[in-house]
């Protein structure tokens, strides 16, 4: 059996994704006077503005990822494949331009026109409104491959290329001719930027050259050398101050004065990537800059010496994040730790709220001297972290272990920076350990102590708040094997251990004794704590999972079913699901109640982390070789969802990862909505099963105070008589009888009769024909269904106007009794029956013992109820024993 996707989960939207390997695009917009950055992110891009870098709009996403961006005065054009499509109010497409037949690398926005150039080298200029080709034009690849585009400025109709050969050509694209071709510096072209100056243009060299060169005398004015590869970028400086600007593959800039004809400034490790894009700001000293790092940021050129200082940024991890965890109850903000090193912080509500805890560090001011690039006092990547918010404003709230290092670090979420703390034993501190590191970290609820696990098998308390040692747990090692996970309890009462020797260990948290030890048929790998219900998870090398009880200490689930590695899990807030994911690029939701699989779906990175929000709207995730994290929303708080456990044949279908802007949900066809009612509708019986009792799903009201109605009434009685209107108001005559109607239009104009007639009072109710004709069919069910849509005083109407003197007969109070019997006999409506026999003995119990066929049906309906009553006894009697022996057993 295969799937369509996940039942419970839907891809909402990707966090912490800034920039890609594209060069952003600076835009000028002159109603709102201020300038705006493009940066090209996945399958989207964002527009920020460059006043405060705060986030505009996203565009709608493209099928595929970004392969070209670039933008005039009202359009973004974006390249996925060999799709070009224009973009109006960053948001929607406008216009799409087919015709290439590969990969689109190159777009120049010219006036009424876009230039794109693909892989095969072929040129087509759009017009940009009608989507019509302008002109085409082919190039030998051996000869002339062209690498980079641009339009000199006031040259008319005119276009540059440069080639990956070394060669340039200036195009005049109107009359489609070739106007000279600059035979180059001997390496190939990978920038072209006009300068300042009229027919002046920098070239950028594979070799590092940059090149200043007026193309109309083809005359090089001067040379600069770049040693760190080629040039990818060129920017110059417009706001007074004779700058150029270029970009380098590892990440730094060079600064070049044009009048001195010399090298005035070094930005070192600007990025941790290449360069992919730098722009002066028109008329201020502003350089904005974007890499593959996943950051975009704004230097501001205001100091001595010409360098630039950092203004403003926006950054995400530059390396996939490894592992995730909500921080706090309010389910907004997540922290996570990077292959980079790094501890952010990104927030569902909004990117403001963002935070960039740092990289680890030895000794924080050493590594500020030594600069990022060659930083030997930065600590390795952390493998797993816990938080707590119960103190995070009076000391550190986190604690985090590192790849390989036996130290672990502390951290202040409210500061946004590394803690005081390194906490290692005191052992290790002067004979510094071989392959000696931290595994598994826990906080407590409360946010003073922190458990720490080793490689060597030694757990280790400590006081966060002081980073004093506080014992540690077992006499000398709490495992044989690595420690593999630690958690403490809620209430600070256990601390619960495991071990790559096959253990679950429960200790006295504050004595460090051992309670508890139970066996597990595999190593664990990942260990998990709901501390609200008490469900520890833990996930085993042979990809099996199981559930422990902290309470009985007793395996009370048990799964299989991945097949890979599983990373990580996470509980519902409830602790009514365990989700897992697993290298098998399959995420699952376990339903512990029941013990089955409810949801699986498999996704195209497998996920390395996930967590799910204490207030249960979201479940993140973060995948392999992916820089963001995704956000899946929870189906079942907007929707209906129908939860079925899946078959063992189940085949997930491979779900897509959300992108920065949030899905566009398609309209269902009729045949997909028809499916999805059926699976989602479920209509319960009337009755389970035959040998059950069922109850009415009618309100006590309609039922439990029939025998008290004459008190009611009583009590309710007004207290005077109700007042006579002065004028009396218009109504509809009715006609009399037990059941009143509204007299026909023929009936009110006639002449009224002041002779009440006796034969229309005595008509009979619906419900007594109803009964008659139950005697002879015996079909009770619509006597029934009109029982219960009545009121309490109408019932008792009813009721009274069975007997002779109330216009009813002894035929129709037997067919009430056998009426009783039938519904006794189905089981169904049983506390109905109870209230209705009951209101018919004390209205009628005078009547009844005179009349041989009532007696006879009473006898037998009361051998009805007693056996009824019986078989409820036996039930009750049976649950209650059980309960009685679980309490027993917990106690």
């Amino acid at each position: 059996m295969s799937g369509d996707g996940s039942v419970l989960f839907a891809g909402f939207r990707a966090l912490g994704l800034y920039s890609g390997h594209l060069p952003h695009v600076l835009r000028y917009h002159r109603k709102h006077r201020q300038f705006y950055v493009v940066t090209a992110v996945g399958r989207s891009f964002h527009t920020y503005n460059v006043k405060k870098l705060g986030i505009v709009a996203v565009s709608n996403a493209v099928p595929e990822d970004i392969t070209c961006l670039a933008a005039d005065r009202m359009l973004v054009f974006v390249s996925h494949g060999k799709h070009l499509k224009a973009f109006a109010r960053n948001k929607e497409v406008v216009h799409t331009y087919e015709g290439h037949n590969t990969e689109i690398h190159l777009l120049q926005p010219f006036g009424d026109h876009v230039i794109s150039v693909d892989l095969d080298n072929l040129l087509i200029i759009w017009e940009v409104q009608t989507e019509e080709e302008y002109l085409q034009l082919n190039f030998d690849k051996k000869v002339f491959t062209v690498s980079a585009i641009m339009h000199p400025s006031t040259y008319l109709n005119k276009i540059l290329l440069g080639s990956q050969q070394g060669s340039l050509q200036l195009w005049n694209i109107k009359s489609n001719k070739l106007l000279y071709t600059l035979q180059g510096w001997g390496s190939g072209i990978t920038t072209l930027q006009q300068a300042p100056a009229l027919d002046v243009v920098a070239i950028g060299l594979v070799s590092g050259q940059i090149i200043v060169h007026n193309i109309k005398f083809d005359e090089t004015l001067m040379k600069f050398q770049q040693d760190w590869g080629p040039i990818t970028s060129i920017s110059f400086r417009t706001d007074g101050h004779p700058v150029m600007a270029a970009g380098s593959p590892v990440g730094h800039i060079g600064l070049w004065d044009l009048e001195e004809k010399k090298l005035i400034g070094q930005m070192r490790d600007a990025h941790s990537t290449a360069i992919a894009g730098l722009t002066f700001v028109q008329g201020e000293p502003l350089l904005i800059t974007n890499g593959a790092d996943n950051a975009l940021r704004v230097w501001i050129f205001d100091g001595p010496g010409g360098s630039g200082r950092l203004l403003r940024f926006r950054m995400g991890h530059s390396a996939p994040p490894t592992k995730i965890r909500y921080h706090g109850q309010n389910g907004e903000q997540i922290l996570s730790a990077g292959q980079d090193g790094t501890l952010q912080s990104f927030s569902t509500v909004h990117e403001k709220f963002n935070k960039n805890l740092g990289h680890g560090s030895i000794n924080k001011k050493k590594s500020k001297k030594m600069g990022l690039q060659y930083d030997t006092m930065k600590l390795p990547p952390i493998t797993a972290f816990a938080s707590e918010v119960a103190h995070q404003s009076d000391w550190d709230g986190i604690i985090a272990c590192h790849q390989g290092y036996v130290s672990c670090t502390t951290w202040n979420y409210q500061k946004t920076s590394m803690g005081a703390h390194k906490l290692k034993p005191d052992r290790f501190k002067k004979n510094k350990p071989l392959h000696v590191y931290a595994t598994a970290v826990d906080i407590s609820s409360c946010g003073n102590f922190v458990v720490i696990g080793l490689s060597t098998g030694e757990v280790d308390r400590y006081n966060i708040q002081s980073g004093i040692h506080r014992g540690h747990y077992g006499a000398e090692k709490a495992h044989e094997g690595a420690v593999r996970g630690v958690a403490v309890d809620g209430l600070n009462e256990l601390t619960i251990t495991a071990g790559s020797d096959r253990q679950i260990k429960f200790w006295k948290f504050k004595t460090f004794v051992l309670v508890h030890t139970t066996d597990l048929s595999s190593p664990p790998n990942v260990v998990l704590l709901q501390r609200d219900s008490g469900m520890l998870g833990i996930a085993s090398d042979d990809f099996s999972i199981c559930v422990v009880d902290i309470e009985t200490r007793k395996i009370v689930r048990k799964f299989s079913g991945h097949k890979g590695q599983i990373n990580d899990l996470t509980f519902s807030p409830d602790g009514r699901w365990l989700i897992t994911s697993s290298m098998d690029c399959c995420i699952k939701v376990w339903d512990l109640p029941s013990g089955c699989l409810v949801d699986c779906f498999m996704l195209d990175s497998a996920a390395l982390s996930i967590t799910m929000s204490p207030t249960g709207d979201f479940l993140a995730s973060s995948h392999v070789d992916d820089l963001g994290l995704c956000l899946w929303s929870n189906k079942s708080l907007y929707s209906l969802v129908s939860l079925r456990p899946l078959p063992a044949d189940y085949e997930p279908a491979t779900v897509m990862l959300p992108g920065t802007c949030p899905v566009q949900e398609v309209e269902p066809t009729e045949d997909e909505a028809e499916t999805r009612d059926e699976m989602i509708e479920y209509e319960s019986p009337e009755q389970l099963e035959a040998h059950l009792v069922t109850m009415s799903t009618l309100p006590q009201s309609r039922w439990k105070n029939l025998l008290n109605l004459d008190v009611i009434k009583k009590r309710n009685k007004p207290k005077e008589p109700p007042k006579v209107p002065k004028t009396a108001p218009f109504f509809i005559p009715t006609v009399p009888g037990l059941v009143p109607h509204f007299a026909s239009l023929d009936q009110a104009d006639g002449p009224q009769s002041k002779v009440v007639n006796l034969g229309i009072l005595a008509q009979k109710s619906n419900f007594c024909l109803q009964l008659e004709e139950a005697l002879s069919n015996q079909d009770y069910d619509s006597a029934v269904k009109m029982l219960k849509e009545m009121g309490p005083s109408a019932v008792e109407t009813e009721l009274r106007g069975l007997a002779p003197e109330g216009g009813g007969s002894i035929e129709v109070m037997l067919s009430f009794l056998r009426l009783i019997g039938s519904m006794l006999k189905t089981k169904r409506d049983f506390e109905l029956a109870q209230a209705y026999l009951a209101l018919f003995l004390k209205l009628h119990l005078k009547l009844l013992p005179s009349e041989p066929t009532l007696v006879e049906e009473m006898s037998t309906l009361s051998g009805q109820l007693e056996e009824t009553w019986l078989h409820l006894q036996t039930l009750f009697n049976q649950s209650l024993n059980v309960l009685s022996y679980m309490k027993s057993a917990l106690l």
